[in-house]
């Protein structure tokens, strides 16, 4: 018996009960952690047919082991459980959600004259650290804001020991964004009095500490503590002056975390919008495998991203709607104590913030994938736009050039890993019929095309007639692919194929099917990439084309003279190249080219003679 077949079997024997599984490898570490409403039906699903399970499900069950399970009460109770042993164990399996940024402290120093800083690690040093804060630029912002309003130092001074080292304050005493502590203008109470107040500004945020510091100024009016209550008018000004430009929200709901997702090849990244108070407060980015079924995904994903969660949102804007959103719903209001809601937006600001984090999850993961290779994240995002099964490394594109049906020709350029791979492109003279017709002469060059694959597929190579490309681009609409498209299915050249379409001003505007068009203007990788190959096929399809037209200027210019025709025409090009070394060439090396006799010789010698041939 196969381990796979001992452990369905021990799966087969499962109570039809509500719990929790526990997947152990070889080594009894736990891999995974999920919950079933009937155990016995989950997890044998596991152990049976492979093919109907992602990738990743198929990685987790080649490493099990062995597995365990807790009965519980209800479904509720289950995820409950699951979520609490997640928690603890973090399984591989599992999603993981691993900040882009890293964590992030304020730290607080214990100095006499204490000073505030954001910092990426705690240190044994006395100081006092506050966090972790998972979004790096927002506490970062914020101990820089804190810094503004409450005018702490910006220099590297040290206090009190630079104090009056300095002729006079610095450039920022001036603009009132210090107190000149430099130049002993503030004293030691006061400064580390107002780094307490930037420390409670930073923890409470910008909303908080408005109404208690309004609060303050009210009591402090009311004592005719006058100079008390201007500097905390002042802080409250600053305040609201270094906020015009934050993101705010005027939706009903003020305290909500809006959840994007974007997919390119078999990543997935989760971009998280925080706001409290009607503003935008942090964010956070996740780089995940891929989302197979993001509503399942989403349900797995919600619990690990608010385990450790202090603060709740009111409501969670995500799309789809995860599965067993009540359970979702019900938990999370458990856990925060007050009432919190999965919506999912169809229209207004809220699907507007929606559309902005898919946005901004979409960009973090393309800068992340082309990391090391932008032509690689293009070539993904082409996928991703064409639906393509696999990545389209091997790209052929083709286009027909022609002058009122003389000289038709069609040009054939090869891309490989996105850059343009010139030994390979090839040229086709349409011989089949005459006249101008761009769909019958792409459907004789690809013809032509197949079989030659057919001809030197078996030789397995790496490029060429050979080689099966992984995507075909025809310069042309929905016209010029449903013109090639029987062709395809009847020859069994199973090739994705689709069409680059140009606007009035012949750029690059869209990606044609069968069935209409994919826009790829508000894609800026695909656009370059699908651009930079119809402006290569073009160029070297026209290219072809008015040499073409040359040539057979020149033979027709050549045919002119008695004793030569058509045949003895290309001879005399193929030789000399240029009508200008034929004029300039000697009787003699007219006389010795084979297949041009002596009487033809002297007659396109004297032909070019006579000063109207000259």
């Amino acid at each position: 018996m196969t381990k796979l077949e001992e452990l369905r079997k021990k799966a087969m024997a499962l109570p039809e009960a509500p719990g929790v599984y526990i997947m152990k490898n070889a080594r009894s570490e736990i891999i995974y952690i999920g919950k079933a409403k009937v155990l016995k039906n989950r997890v044998s699903q596991y152990f049976g047919s492979q093919n109907n399970h992602t990738e990743k499900v198929r990685q987790m069950v080649a490493h099990v082991d062995d597995f365990d399970y807790v009965i519980v009460g209800s479904e509720f109770e289950a995820l409950v459980l699951e979520c609490s042993l997640i928690k603890q164990n973090k399984p591989k399996y599992n999603i993981l959600l691993k900040d882009d940024k890293g964590y992030h402290y304020v730290k607080v120093t214990n100095d006499s004259w204490k000073m505030l800083y954001d910092v990426k690690q705690k240190e044994d040093d006395g100081a006092k650290y506050i966090g972790p804060y998972t979004g790096g630029e927002a506490i970062s912002a914020a101990v820089k804001q804190a810094y503004d309003i409450f005018m702490l130092p910006h220099c590297a001074k040290v206090f009190p020991r630079d104090i009056d080292r300095s002729s006079r304050p610095c450039l920022n005493y001036y603009i009132k964004l210090c107190s000149g502590a430099c130049k002993g203008l503030i004293s030691q109470a006061e400064h580390n009095a107002a780094v307490e107040d930037a420390v409670r500004f930073i923890q409470g945020g910008k909303n908080v500490y408005l109404r208690e510091t309004n609060r303050q100024m009210q009591e402090a009016s009311e004592n005719l503590e006058f100079e008390k209550a201007i500097k905390l008018r002042d802080h409250i000004r600053a305040i609201k002056k270094s906020s015009q430009k934050q993101y705010m929200v005027s939706s009903n709901c003020k305290n909500q975390d809006v959840f994007g997702v974007a997919s390119l090849g078999e990543k997935t990244c989760v971009n998280v919008m925080q706001f409290r108070d009607g503003t935008f407060v942090n964010t956070h980015t996740f780089i995940v495998d891929r989302f197979e079924n993001p509503a399942e995904d989403y349900a797995e994903m919600l619990p690990n991203f608010y385990a450790s969660a202090e603060d709740y949102p009111d409501r969670i804007c995500i799309e789809p709607m995860p599965a067993q959103a009540d359970f979702l719903e019900q938990y999370f209001t458990r856990q925060s104590g007050r009432k919190v809601t999965l919506y999912v937006p169809l229209s207004g600001e809220s699907k507007t913030l929606l559309e902005t984090a898919k946005k901004n999850a979409s960009e973090k993961l393309a800068r992340v994938l082309s990391f090391n290779d932008k032509r690689n994240a293009a070539l993904i995002e082409l996928q991703e736009a064409l639906g393509l099964d696999a990545l389209p490394a091997y790209i052929e594109a083709y286009d027909i050039s022609n002058t009122a049906g003389q000289e038709n020709v069609c040009g054939m350029v090869v891309f490989v890993n996105g850059r343009p791979l010139k030994r390979c492109y090839k040229r086709f003279q349409i011989r089949s019929f005459e006249g101008q017709d761009d769909y019958r002469s792409l459907h004789e060059a690809l013809e032509r095309r197949i079989r030659e694959y057919e001809k030197e597929k078996d030789g397995a190579p790496a490029e060429g007639f050979g080689k099966k490309p992984d995507l075909i681009l025809l310069d042309g609409g929905v016209g010029q692919v449903n013109a090639v498209a029987p062709l395809f299915r009847e020859t069994g050249f199973d090739v994705p194929l689709f069409g680059m379409v140009k606007d009035g001003k012949h750029r690059t505007r869209a990606i044609a099917f069968g069935g209409g068009e994919i826009t790829i203007n508000d894609n800026r990788t695909v656009f370059s990439l699908v651009s930079q190959i119809q402006e290569e096929v073009h160029r070297y399809a026209v290219t072809y084309h008015h040499t073409l037209k040359k040539k057979n200027t020149l033979e027709n210019t050549l045919t002119q003279i008695e004793g030569v025709g058509p045949n003895r025409a290309k001879l005399l090009l193929k030789r000399f190249k240029t009508l200008t070394a034929i004029r300039e060439a000697e009787l003699e090396d007219l006389m010795n080219l084979p297949g041009l006799s002596v009487p033809a010789a002297q007659s396109v010698y004297n032909y070019f003679r006579k000063p109207e041939n000259r």
